[in-house]
């Protein structure tokens, strides 16, 4: 059995993930206690669902925070588990909730929806720290749809190694485990010709790698993670997440994550995001 629990905040989009599984084959189950994840994998035991997608969360009370511990207990038994946890950050959250008039799945007894959030990090603080973190805080529902679909079909058995770019004019992205400013660098913005290319396009590739400190911060930066992804292998990480940074993400981000992913290819299972390249289409 392939399982697949999600969890996260309230309004970071985990019906949207839960959707994408059950439109690709995934037997799905919304707002699941958590007492029942086990009972219920028991009854689908030889039914013929192998592809299973559990979706917990700050509705079950303090019962979630056993979750972790079900996901532990899972792999000793040798189900192929993985825990996806999704986020933003706050002001975007309470933008959605205004925005759809929902009320916040805590917001008994007067807390206002910021009160509600903080709470409900609080209760998911271990669930946090286990699971594969998506901040979909500037990610539109196309975009997350898409890397839903891209993670679960990934080998399992091997740990992904994720270059997301990204600007830091929306923020840092929450699920980078590490963040590399590339601002210093010569900006193809200022070059009329470039401005409306992206680092994808081969003018400004071309562009900076005529840059000298262009090449030394690529160095620096893939000898870094070359000398620590090994300790990441060992550590039977799932996920290791590298967040390239510059002032928009479109031009000095995107190039340094696209000639890293294809520096880390050959030897490695590789993923490439654009945060607001996608954003735009």
């Amino acid at each position: 059995m392939q399982l697949v629990l999600i969890s996260g905040l309230s309004g970071s989009g985990k019906s949207v993930a839960l959707k994408v599984l059950e439109d690709s084959g995934y037997y799905c189950v919304d707002n699941l206690p958590v007492g029942l994840v086990m009972p219920l994998l028991d009854s689908l035991a030889g039914s013929g669902h192998d592809h299973v997608a559990l979706s917990m969360d700050a509705r079950s009370g303090n019962t979630v925070r056993q979750l972790p511990q079900i996901v532990s207990n899972l792999k000793q038994k040798g189900v192929d588990v993985r825990l996806l946890y999704l986020e933003s950050k706050d002001e975007t959250l309470i933008k959605r909730f205004s925005e759809t008039r929902r009320r916040h799945p805590l917001s008994e007894g007067g807390l206002t929806v910021a009160e509600c959030i903080a709470r409900e990090r609080e209760l998911l603080g271990e669930i946090s720290e286990s699971g594969h973190h998506i901040d979909t805080s500037e990610l539109s529902p196309n975009t997350l749809r898409s890397w839903i679909k891209n993670l679960v079909e990934v080998d399992r058995s091997r740990l992904t190694l994720l270059f997301e770019s990204f600007g830091f004019k929306q923020g840092i992205p929450l699920d980078a485990d590490f963040v590399f400013d590339v601002r210093c660098l010569p900006n193809p913005f200022y070059d009329p010709s470039l401005r409306d290319l992206t680092g994808r396009d081969a003018a400004v590739a071309a562009f900076l790698e005529a840059e000298a400190s262009t090449q030394e911060m690529f160095r620096d930066i893939h000898a870094f993670i070359a000398n620590w992804l090994p300790a990441f292998v060992r550590d039977n990480r799932s996920y290791l997440t590298v967040a390239i940074g510059c002032t928009g993400g479109q031009h000095r981000s995107v190039y340094i994550a696209e000639r890293l992913g294809a520096a880390f290819g050959a030897g490695n299972q590789v993923m490439i995001r654009h945060r607001q390249i996608q954003q735009t289409g």
